[in-house]
């Protein structure tokens, strides 16, 4: 191991969130669960340990309330979830109003742009509730807007962070007008496509894809809110994920001012006849050189992801206004993994996917001033959840940064856990 790898496990204590009454999760890795006073955890419940989602299968909605014993606090129900990010719930900027994806129940209207899908919010004091007319993606940092894609399309191309269809799946056409990254006002509910598809087919066009699906993936707001990031992706296979390519984007928030960052447009000898993915690991493409992935704002110019830039494949740091890129951690963090900055912009949060010798997966703090990474722990997870069962640590920081929320099953079923590192903080910094 190198001497900049620190293991400091031993002195951050962590515990299971909650009874253990049914399994618990929140999903992905770019959001805070954690209320505006660090006392309430957002969180999904479910009988479930594992299953092939149909869209029929319901989760509760709720938190668990940290000052109170972790006792859990119903905010409602959803069909609309899956393992890898839940129904995308999440707080509504510094307020207590918490917002998740639900499935419709009645007719579409003309201000229904996908018609299987709507989102909530729910007062977490309250229990007063109301419906929007789309799904939502990703927040505003503030709350005031949404942005939201369709996710139709993630059953065709990504199913593990898709939702199936109420009835039957749409028809989709490759890279159409009507279709592409929407912004959806969150008191008001109006929604208005910003960039579609076929702005993207179109866009410094390359034949790779002509008779490829399209779509869009990893969108994330910046924290000022004026620009966002997606990455775009393309592939004639979409069964197969060895065949997609990236390309990663910024773009302001009205739609206008769109930057390619980088584009891993390539050869693809998986399109060989005798080319077998299923002897590829699950996490093989996780790790595939060509991979652009878990792409987050540092700050309102700095883009961190991982992914190739020069025929290299590292944690890259891209500056969104002057084109500059940067390693981060070279030697150090060699694998691809769900990152997140604290306030500060110092420490690191992130994790790898699971060793293929010892099935275990490591979590950890990097120090970008003094490039070292320290080690929270290492926690095991069974080869044979599979793709779309899995269980990513995804980890999520406290508003106050003292604390750690991850997903995890090294104990058996699928829990939250809090890790302490308040004094592990202290003593670093």
């Amino acid at each position: 191991m190198s001497d900049k790898i620190i293991d400091v496990s031993g002195e951050v204590p962590i515990r299971r969130v909650g009874d253990g009454e049914k399994h618990s999760f929140f999903g992905y890795y770019n959001k805070t669960n954690f209320g505006p006073a660090d006392t309430r955890l957002l969180g999904n419940r479910t009988p479930l340990f594992t299953g092939n989602l149909t869209g029929r299968e319901t989760a509760e909605v709720g938190f668990f309330d940290l000052a109170n014993g972790d006792r859990w606090h119903k905010l409602g129900e959803t069909t609309a979830w899956n393992w890898q990010m839940g129904c995308q719930l999440q707080w509504l900027g510094q307020s207590n109003r918490a917002i998740y994806n639900t499935r419709a129940t009645g007719p579409a209207t003309a201000t229904n742009i996908y018609p299987d899908f709507r989102s909530r919010v729910v007062d977490a004091d309250t229990g007063e509730d109301r419906e929007l007319p789309a799904p939502i993606y990703v927040m505003a940092p503030d709350g005031s807007f949404a942005l939201t894609i369709n996710y139709a399309r993630f059953i065709r191309t990504h199913r593990t962070i898709g939702y199936p269809a109420t009835q039957s799946e749409p028809e989709l056409k490759l890279a159409p007008e009507d279709d592409g990254i929407w912004r959806m006002d969150i008191e008001t509910g109006e929604t208005n496509l910003i960039c579609s598809l076929k702005r993207l087919f179109d866009f410094e066009h390359v034949a790779s894809m002509d008779n490829a699906m399209h779509w869009i993936t990893h969108m994330e707001v910046n924290p000022s809110g004026t620009r966002f990031l997606f990455i775009h992706r393309w592939t004639e296979r979409p069964d197969d994920e060895f065949c997609y390519l990236h390309r990663l984007y910024t773009i302001n928030g009205d739609g206008t001012d769109l930057r390619l960052l980088e584009d891993t447009d390539h050869p693809l000898p998986q399109l060989a006849e005798d080319f077998d993915p299923s002897q590829h690991g699950t996490f093989d493409y996780e790790k595939s050189e060509w991979q652009i992935s878990h792409p987050l704002w540092k700050s309102d110019d700095e883009v961190i992801v991982w992914g190739p830039h020069q025929g290299e494949i590292h944690y890259q740091l891209y500056n969104d206004r002057t084109g500059s890129v940067a390693q981060v951690g070279p030697g150090i963090l060699t694998e691809n993994g769900h990152m997140t900055y604290g306030t500060d912009g110092r420490w690191m949060l992130s994790d790898t996917y699971p060793d293929a010798a010892t099935d275990k997966r490591a979590l950890f703090l990097y120090d970008c001033d003094r490039d070292l990474r320290y080690d929270l722990g290492s926690f095991y997870t069974p080869s044979d959840l599979g793709k779309h069962n899995r269980c990513d640590l995804h980890p999520r920081w406290s508003r106050d940064n003292r604390q750690v929320c991850i997903d995890s099953v090294h104990e058996g079923p699928r829990q939250m856990y809090l890790l302490d590192i308040g004094p592990l903080i202290d003593r670093l910094s």
